[in-house]
């Protein structure tokens, strides 16, 4: 192990709460399953070839907007700055933001898939000697206590890449932010990545690309589910189904049953009909003015960053 990486503190939850939100939620007249269920190490392999995807504007167009603007990102940020990462998959997007802040002193990756976690602190360890690392095995949407911090630091700063925050309801999003200031403390930093509002056509070519690679992401919550919890999914009898609900402004992905079945879930049988679905995510859009909306007194926008587009944002944030 890399000197400068300070071992993994996990907060797992136990798979009885689990069992008991699954079936919770597909006992709803609207089925549906906790989109943390994604990542698992499959599933979390599968996003990373997702970002790659040519239709996949987020990802390009996110670090399109990184590349153009790093100096100033970090210039914000400012020098000896602690950077957490909500989410953090492979560390790949946070590499950028390393290698142009000044004297960062640390980085807290947190996520809830334990081998993407483990594989990418090893590899930012390595490549970062002079930043202590410090990963969290956590559900980040739930609450959890970061590890004992004993490196002096000038601030914190949450960074929260990619679109995720469009998977909460605006509510939830406002509840997430929130917490998320209070718990940072005043002059802390937020960055974060927010999709914008765009036409029908570009927002569901992103969630439907041709080679098939968001529908294997969303089927294998199933087939993570028939390991994990032992429900009998036939994966060949579910299609993958995502469309922009321009009403709600927001992405909706869904499990298609293709016949009637019965699923078992820990002695339950679950009925579905021919055709009727599995919400699995939401992916909310916003403009910038309906963003801002959802800090309340939480955060101070400092900063938004925009490709030539208008097609996503960086934004930068102060909590108050």
């Amino acid at each position: 192990m890399h000197n400068n990486l300070l071992g993994i503190h996990k907060y797992e939850a136990e798979d009885e709460d689990l069992m008991a939100e699954v079936l919770e939620g597909l006992n709803q007249s609207q089925k549906k399953l906790p989109s943390k269920l994604f990542y698992d190490q499959k599933g979390s392999e599968l996003f990373d070839q997702i970002c790659d995807l040519k239709e996949y504007y987020l990802t390009q167009t996110e670090m399109w907007i990184m590349n153009r603007y790093i100096d100033e990102i970090s210039s914000m940020l400012g020098e000896k700055c602690l950077l957490i990462e909500l989410g953090s998959g492979s560390s790949t997007k946070v590499r950028m933001l390393l290698d142009h802040l000044d004297d960062p002193v640390g980085y807290v990756p947190v996520d809830i898939s334990l081998e993407h976690l483990l594989s990418s602190a090893n590899s930012i360890a390595r490549d970062y000697p002079n930043i202590k690392v410090l990963p969290v095995y956590a559900d980040y949407t739930q609450p959890f206590v970061l590890p004992d911090i004993s490196i002096h630091f000038s601030k914190k700063v949450i960074y929260y890449p990619g679109s995720t925050i469009g998977n909460f309801t605006p509510t939830n999003a406002s509840r997430f932010i929130n917490r998320i200031a209070e718990n940072s403390g005043n002059g802390s930093g937020f960055l974060i990545g927010v999709d914008l509002k765009k036409d029908t056509k570009t927002l569901e070519a992103a969630y439907n690309d041709k080679e098939g690679v968001t529908a294997a992401f969303n089927l294998n919550m199933l087939k993570r589910l028939n390991g994990e919890l032992k429900t009998d999914f036939d994966l060949s009898q579910w299609r993958h189904h995502a469309f922009y609900n321009m009403g709600e402004g927001r992405i909706e992905m869904h499990l298609v049953s293709l016949k009637e079945q019965q699923v078992s879930l820990n002695g339950t049988g679950i009925e579905f009909k021919k055709d009727e679905t599995i919400l699995t995510e939401y992916s909310y859009k916003y403009s910038a003015n309906e963003f801002e909306e959802l800090l309340e007194d939480g955060f101070k926008v400092e900063k938004v960053w925009t490709d030539e587009e208008n097609k996503f944002s960086v934004q930068y944030m102060t909590a108050r």
